[in-house]
């Protein structure tokens, strides 16, 4: 079995796939007790839920699970589902005469090209996911990433498909697991800097949406409705985990490490029409200087960006990478 963030110990990973409406949900699922959680913002157009509860100042110090959505705002009422499952087994912050399931939740807009508009995760899909949490981990055009595309900065026609993808890496006892939710404004490159997927051109291959944007390019299809709306259709979500015992300062950090393993495979990233976004938290007790997790988080994280759009499957017209 390939690495995954699930080599964490304790974190689970769910997904629930709604295959012909071209959307889904994936739950990250926390230790019993929940864990410390930071969050980073990285783009300008996002779509969150309980975000604040990842500040460092938050009262409840953890989070039970994490939902990352596609169905843009509609995507955030999968949560209820995740809330009523740990709710129904006493997970969550102790108020007395129950239990407050703490889940952030962010989403990606996947209402288009490949997916139904109106095919949004519902609250049943957030149980199906959690039901579904376990160790090993599909990748590719499934949960979250169902209705997930890159490379559209030429417009959605010449788009590529994008998905879900996870890695972890090791240093001795430390383990840094990442999951990555791939719905790029921009082009996925691999280590050498070369694109892998993205936009692409009439006339066939790369049409390198950096350097096309850096000369004035932009087509009216490409943001003109539906696309100009407040979650545009772009974004991606990830999630790193870590062995080691972090607080939420410690943690966000970590968050912003994962960023920068973002901005090192996708390019460009963080823009208006995106809503990237990076969780980082804390699921053990191993030592290791921060600084050190923080380069590991990197590393995951761009292994699970490339892995997302590799394990991709094309449909309806949007070529998968082996369909480029």
């Amino acid at each position: 079995m390939y690495p995954s963030i699930t080599d964490v110990l304790g974190v689970l990973v769910g997904h629930a796939t709604d295959e012909p409406g071209g959307t889904g949900c994936t739950v990250v699922m926390a230790p019993d007790g929940g864990m410390p959680c930071s969050a980073y913002v990285k783009g300008r157009a996002s779509g969150t839920r309980e975000l604040h509860t990842c500040r460092p100042e938050s009262l409840a110090g953890r989070v039970d699970a994490i939902l990352l959505t596609g169905g843009s705002a509609y995507g955030l009422a999968a949560a209820d589902g995740v809330m009523r499952w740990l709710e129904s087994r006493r997970r969550g912050f102790a108020v007395g005469a129950g239990v407050i399931p703490i889940v952030p939740a962010a989403v990606i807009f996947d209402l288009a090209p490949c997916g139904v508009f109106d095919a949004r995760p519902s609250a049943e899909m957030g149980m199906q996911a959690c039901g579904a949490a376990q160790t090993f981990v599909s990748e590719g055009s499934v949960g979250a990433g169902t209705g997930a595309t890159v490379g559209k900065a030429v417009g959605p026609k010449y788009a590529m498909k994008g998905g879900i993808g996870t890695w972890s890496v090791r240093a001795g006892d430390v383990v840094v697991g990442a999951i990555a939710v791939v719905n790029a404004f921009g082009d996925v490159t691999d280590p050498q800097g070369n694109i892998i997927a993205g936009a692409r051109k009439e006339s066939g291959g790369f049409a390198n949406s950096a350097a096309y944007l850096a000369k004035g390019g932009m087509t009216a299809g490409a943001l003109s409705p539906p696309y100009r709306t407040s979650h545009a259709p772009n974004t991606t979500l990830v999630v790193v985990a870590t062995n080691v015992g972090l607080g939420r300062l410690q943690l966000m950090g970590v968050a912003q490490a994962a960023a920068d393993g973002m901005t090192r495979r996708i390019v460009p990233i963080g823009t208006s029409f995106d809503g990237d976004i990076c969780f980082a938290c804390s699921a053990g007790k191993a030592e290791a200087p921060p600084i050190q997790v923080e380069q590991m988080a990197r590393e995951a994280t761009e292994m699970a960006v490339e892995r997302g759009v590799r394990a991709a499957k094309g449909r309806d017209g949007v070529p998968g990478l082996a369909d480029g």
